[in-house]
């Protein structure tokens, strides 16, 4: 084809796409605002002030309950662990009739985990071998992964303020539900720590 040719053509293509275009672009106004939008203020549209937790010093059982105790542990020791871990991180428990700053709620509960394990099974071997570094061989792994359910339990601190009543902080830790009675106290200990030290959030 003439080069001449095809230029024409394209030229001619292109002053035929300079035609006026047949779609006018359109919109309805806005409708106005509501009356009352002027004195209206959305507070969820702003982020919330952040919390001074410095002014939480005491504490008390929500609606003056102790935790309810299971099988696992009974109540006076969940709230012995719950009191300590709260006394760590400096706060003490109220001793009048004043309002506390900090309401407390705590609960133990049993769940189930799935663990898996893997084991690497070598095999392989080696030929001859001498003073010169000539030899042969070969060696691998095999990975055999076992998957198997295991008890847990898990504690969960709840923690409100005391004027309003609204959750300001929460945190759960899990701990074996194996072992003696004695080691079953001190995992507890140990999950209740672990889940308060946390607190305060930074």
């Amino acid at each position: 084809m003439n080069p001449r040719f095809g230029l024409i053509v394209l030229c001619l293509g292109l002053a035929a796409c300079e035609g006026s275009n047949p779609y006018v672009a359109t919109s309805n106004p806005l409708p106005p605002a509501p009356a009352q939008a002027a004195n209206t203020f959305d507070r969820s549209a702003y982020p919330a002030p952040p919390r001074d937790y410095g002014r939480y010093r005491n504490w008390a059982w929500l609606n003056g309950r102790l935790p309810a105790g299971s099988a696992w542990a009974d109540s006076s020791q969940i709230a012995e662990a719950v009191g300590s871990a709260l006394d760590q991180q400096g706060l003490r428990p109220r001793y009048d009739n004043r309002p506390a700053d900090l309401w407390v709620s705590a609960d133990l509960r049993l769940e189930k985990r799935l663990r898996q394990v893997q084991d690497d099974y070598g095999y392989g071997g080696y030929g001859g071998y001498n003073r010169y570094g000539n030899g042969y061989g070969m060696y691998g792994s095999v990975p055999i992964v076992r998957t198997y359910e295991v008890d847990v339990v898990v504690v969960r601190i709840n923690l409100f303020d005391g004027a309003s009543g609204q959750p300001v902080w929460s945190a759960s830790a899990e701990t074996s539900s194996q072992g003696s009675q004695i080691e079953r106290a001190d995992a507890l200990r140990e999950a209740v720590e672990k889940a308060m030290s946390a607190y305060p959030p930074s």
